[in-house]
């Protein structure tokens, strides 16, 4: 499937096999094995060609078939308007977002920051649930 979506993207943003192999950094037919199914990119690969295309790991990833990769990109996506930030750096998240992301007082947030893309929170149960998958992946 990743095969597939690899090369629906590449032709709708109008790219050759060698321009993409340029901008992920490896040869063209790396990029001909990856859409002809011989073989996978690698998670670091995989990342650098759904920002090369465009889309998230998500959409490169597990469009379903027949769905054109990306097609659901606003899916779970919210405005909640703008906050301010105060004096000592605290912003108030608004009543929606809290309702919808499940945020109650007292929680905590991990804040991640992308100086191109901007800042998130995370909850921080997040972070706590990945570490237990992963302790639990290496027993």
């Amino acid at each position: 499937m990743i095969g597939e979506n690899i090369s629906t993207l590449r032709k709708k943003r109008k790219l050759t096999q060698e321009a993409l192999a340029e901008q992920v950094g490896v040869a063209r037919q790396t990029v001909v094995k990856w859409e002809n199914g011989d073989s996978v990119p690698d998670l670091l690969m995989a990342g650098k060609l759904a920002s090369a295309l465009d889309v998230t790991l998500d959409d490169l990833t597990s469009a379903a078939p027949g769905q054109s990769p990306g097609a659901d990109i606003l899916k779970g996506k919210y405005i909640f308007g703008l906050v301010t930030v105060g004096d000592k750096g605290q912003i108030v998240i608004p009543v929606r977002a809290r309702r919808v992301f499940r945020i109650n007082p007292g929680d905590q947030m991990m804040m991640l920051g992308d100086e191109e893309r901007g800042l998130a929170l995370v909850h921080a149960n997040f972070f706590l649930e990945v570490a237990e998958v992963m302790n639990r992946e290496n027993k």
